[in-house]
């Protein structure tokens, strides 16, 4: 009996110290139906195991930027550093591809174009909500079309400049056919139109919106974006937040996204480097290095899109002479600039678009650096030597890593020629304001295509309807104008390629502006940040992003 007993009691602590050491060991086990991340086969997950195996990082991302947003309405502004939030705040009815700008579906998933052209019939996403609960549909379209056109010129540019020729609305009209059905009719063939459609402006708002804040829209902005506005701190910080009720089910992926406004390129970098920032924008070409060699980062590359120049204001004298801006063309050593700041991520440019687009004349030759022939332009001209002024940048663009450097080499080659300049500057939207009124003699600028056409390009840029708002430089060229109203209506792409070419070889003599480069944007990034795809128009969607 007593021998039975022994055995019994020490079979029972065995049995125990079985149960402890299973205990013990149970974050290492695994059950056939579940891998060592808590994650099943099936793609679910025990919410208790994950915790105890892997603790979740917070799906917060901090955006550091060159500078604040303007505004966050999309339809009345024009700067890059407001579209990078309002592209993640408002969807618009046709989307460009991943990383280029190929027409894809969006609040439209689908569309039919009649045979003349002129109409357009778009069939719109069901059950999408903006994100004050308002529904998303074929009446809100219209609002928001019309809110485009009752709104002044001046503040709704890209409106005006996109859909209005010659004073003429391109948009005729725009009607519901049911609720879920928008058809558009058009005065006039458009050969851009749905890449148009896709730009940042276009975003579609929340008629509830803005017909209740009217101008102050654009400090509580309404969208149907992954994203919804939460705060603003000026010239310090944006924040937006995941849409709950988002309609592309499993997206966002980010909780938060913070945005976070840090000029100095340098500082930018430090952050990214001490951990304060996730994702930095505007990576000096000299620091791209540094990022590569760090096993904590990663460099990206956006798909280059752009120009920098240096505009000359053709109104204002000298530059109103044809003479003095083609020797300030010859003047300015270009190679020299690109060679200096951009370390071989950039090319010379040429004429007023990057050669990726159609349309791109590459018979063109390049003003050559050759002060000489500058100092014999400037003599024939009669210039007087009256010194200019010289705006430099004040924030680091995409196109133009650092203006206040570059301003300070074009200050020394025109005094090589015998023109002298002040270097100047302002606050980022007081130096836009100014330019755009002409106040300017001769300023640093660029631009970052909006839908990949030549039309977004030079007629954007240099077309005598859009003098006072992206025609910086007050030029005026009627066969110019000619040739670009024609180019928008042909919907043969040969043709319209031809009247671009003819185009670029008139503007080259006229030369209203300087040329510089055509740069590979660069950004960095914690190795941590995955599925960010940079666009060539610098406007990022981040739906897909997550931190791991």
């Amino acid at each position: 009996m007593k021998k039975g007993k022994l055995y019994f009691l020490g079979l029972m602590l065995l049995l125990a110290m079985s149960v402890f050491l299973v205990a013990c060991n149970s974050d290492d086990a695994t059950s056939p139906n579940e891998d060592k991340n808590g994650t099943n086969t099936d793609g679910s997950t025990d919410s208790a195991t994950k915790e105890e195996a892997s603790p979740s990082i917070p799906q917060d991302l901090v955006f550091g930027r060159g500078a604040d947003s303007v505004s966050l309405d999309p339809g009345i502004v024009t700067d890059g550093e407001s579209f990078k939030v309002t592209q993640n705040l408002f969807e618009t009815l046709i989307n460009f591809g991943e990383q280029d700008t190929t027409i894809n579906p969006g609040l439209a998933k689908s569309w039919e174009i009649s045979d003349d052209g002129l109409t357009y019939t778009f069939e719109l996403q069901e059950g999408v909500k903006f994100h004050d609960g308002t529904d998303f549909n074929a009446e809100a379209i219209i609002k928001n079309i019309n809110r485009w056109k009752a709104g002044k010129e001046e503040d709704f540019y890209y409106f005006n400049s996109m859909f209005k020729v010659e004073g003429e609305d391109i948009i005729k009209d725009v009607v519901a056919q049911g609720d879920y059905t928008a058809v558009f009719t058009l005065s006039r063939t458009q050969a851009p139109f749905l890449k148009n459609l896709a730009m940042s402006p276009f975003g579609i708002a929340s008629p509830t919106a803005f017909e209740a804040t009217g101008d102050k829209f654009g400090d509580q902005p309404v969208g149907t974006g992954p994203f919804k506005f939460t705060e603003w701190k000026r010239n310090d910080s944006i924040t937006i937040e995941k849409f709950e009720d988002y309609w592309q089910e499993g997206l966002p992926k980010l909780n938060k996204v913070i945005f976070r406004s840090m000029p100095d390129n340098s500082a930018r970098l430090n952050a990214l480097i001490v951990g304060e920032i996730d994702l930095a924008d505007g990576i000096n070409p000299s620091d791209g290095k540094t990022v590569e060699g760090n096993a904590d980062l990663q460099l990206i590359e956006r798909p280059s899109m752009n120009i920098g120049y240096l505009g000359l204001t053709n109104t204002r004298a000298p530059f109103d002479n044809k003479l003095v801006r083609q020797a300030v063309n010859y003047a300015i050593d270009k190679q020299g600039i690109v060679d200096a700041f951009f370390e071989g991520r950039a090319e010379v440019a040429v004429n007023p678009m990057p050669s990726s687009i159609s349309g791109y004349n590459d018979a063109i030759t390049g003003y050559p650096y050759d002060p000489e022939k500058a100092k014999a332009l400037l003599k024939e001209a009669g210039y007087d030597g009256k010194e200019i002024e010289l705006w430099a940048m004040p924030v680091p663009r995409p196109y133009m890593p650092d203006g206040a450097k570059v301003a300070e080499v074009i200050q020394k080659n025109l005094e090589d020629i015998g023109m002298k300049s002040k270097i100047v500057t302002f606050e980022w939207a007081t130096y836009l304001d100014k330019a755009k009124d002409g106040e300017a003699d001769a300023f640093m600028l660029g631009w970052t295509g909006d839908n990949g056409d030549a039309d977004n390009f030079i007629y954007t840029l240099l077309d005598e309807d859009n003098i006072g708002s992206n025609n910086y430089a007050y030029y005026k060229n009627d066969e110019v104008h000619d040739l670009l109203i024609k180019a928008q209506s042909e919907t043969d792409e040969n043709v319209r390629n031809d009247l671009y070419k003819k185009a670029q070889e008139i503007i080259h003599d006229d030369a209203p502006w300087v040329p510089l480069a055509h740069s590979t944007p660069l950004l960095g990034a914690k190795s941590g940040v995955k599925g960010f795809k940079p666009h060539p128009t610098g406007s990022d969607k981040l739906l897909n992003v997550s931190m791991e």
